[in-house]
């Protein structure tokens, strides 16, 4: 049977519950995660940040802009080449960056 605990970190994202917070497993990323038997949702607790910071992506897209083909760049820095995509579409209509 699982226990079920009364702990502030354990909040219901939903409803803003206390009570009836079940641990259930946890996210391929190793995030544990909880289940609130009154609203019937299950959540993350501390959900890990995945966002690339902004000077990688500046090097990326000059990596891009010196003749580097995307697949390349996303080789060279470990990413998909839809991230460096993405933000060379985002860098091209944002004339002020």
């Amino acid at each position: 049977m699982k226990k079920i605990t009364k702990e502030e970190s354990r909040r219901c994202p939903n409803c803003g519950k206390i009570e009836n917070q079940i641990k259930r497993g946890y996210n391929p990323s190793g995030t544990q995660r909880c289940f609130c038997k009154d609203c019937e949702i299950t959540y993350t607790l501390n959900p890990k940040k995945r966002e690339y910071s902004e000077e990688i992506r500046n090097q990326a897209i000059k990596t891009y802009y010196a003749g580097v083909s995307g697949r390349g760049v996303g080789k060279v820095f470990n990413m998909s080449k839809a991230n460096v995509y993405n933000w060379i579409k985002k860098n091209d209509s944002n004339p002020e960056s």
